[in-house]
């Protein structure tokens, strides 16, 4: 009976000792893997992440002076041009630009560059919430480098060849599995950090009058036309003389045979 309390005691002792580890499993002196994936819990005093963007076109009266204002509103915001590019459509000459805002600036300065437009062609905004995804990467990233952490203890103690290579192959997983979720982190946080604003703003032209041309004009850039597309022919006809040659010689010989059959 003495015994049976024995083996009891020792069997209780070794179960606990294996959860407070987090199960290292050996199997014929080659460790096969430490569980310690699942995510710990959430940190609950995580602030509200929000990814803002902002979408507009307006029109101006003068592209110069409207450029001059969103210019002033991004250095106030402490912000910076990404891609500026200009141009001109069949009525209007328009001006693109891809402007990134510190976010806590945001709305000042989306205040900033409506005052003066009378209205959008298009004004969109959204606020993204993303504290749900921010907070899994966060606590996944520490589950790993917790996991880091416990092999390299283990590495520490191994003895065994197979043992350190089986420890190192997972310490290079883990380790890639931490970049990759350190650059997601990453990525998130200037997503958030940072507002990503279009500005497409444009000036209408007026249609040019056509300019009226007589009669006889119109006769004589006929002709002219008909001038030079002669004179295109001609010269591509020219450019093909080897050819032209060969053919003549073909005929020639031809007929010539021909009229050997006929005598």
């Amino acid at each position: 009976m003495r015994y049976i309390f024995f083996f009891l005691f020792f069997g209780l002792f070794f179960s606990s000792c294996e959860k407070q580890i987090g199960s290292i499993n050996y199997s014929d002196d080659k460790i096969m893997a430490v569980k310690l994936d699942s995510p710990g819990k959430p940190e609950s005093n995580v602030s509200q992440k929000i990814i803002k963007t902002a979408s507009l076109r307006f029109e101006t009266n003068n592209l110069e002076s409207t450029f001059t204002q969103i210019q002033k509103a991004i250095i106030a915001n402490k912000g910076t041009v990404q891609n500026d590019t200009e141009g001109k459509d069949y009525n209007n000459i328009y001006r693109n630009l891809t402007v990134r805002i510190p976010s806590q600036n945001f709305d000042s300065f989306i205040k900033s560059i409506s005052a003066g437009v009378s209205y959008f062609e298009r004004k969109e905004i959204s606020a993204q919430d993303v504290t749900e995804q921010y907070i899994d990467l966060s606590t996944r990233l520490k589950t790993k480098r917790k996991l880091e952490s416990r092999y390299l203890e283990i590495l520490q103690k191994a003895t065994k060849i197979s043992e350190i290579l089986e420890i190192e192959k997972q310490i290079s997983i883990i380790r890639e599995e931490i970049e990759s979720k350190e650059g997601q982190l990453k990525y998130l946080e200037s997503r958030i950090s940072e507002s990503v604003i279009t500005i497409e703003f444009y000036k209408t032209v007026a249609k040019k009058e056509g300019v009226k041309i007589s009669y006889g004009s119109k006769i004589w850039a006929a002709i002219e036309s008909g001038f030079f597309s002669l004179s295109e022919f001609l010269i591509s006809f020219i450019s093909l003389w080897p050819f032209i040659i060969l053919l003549v010689l073909l005929v020639y010989f031809i007929r010539k045979r021909f009229k050997r059959k006929k005598v």
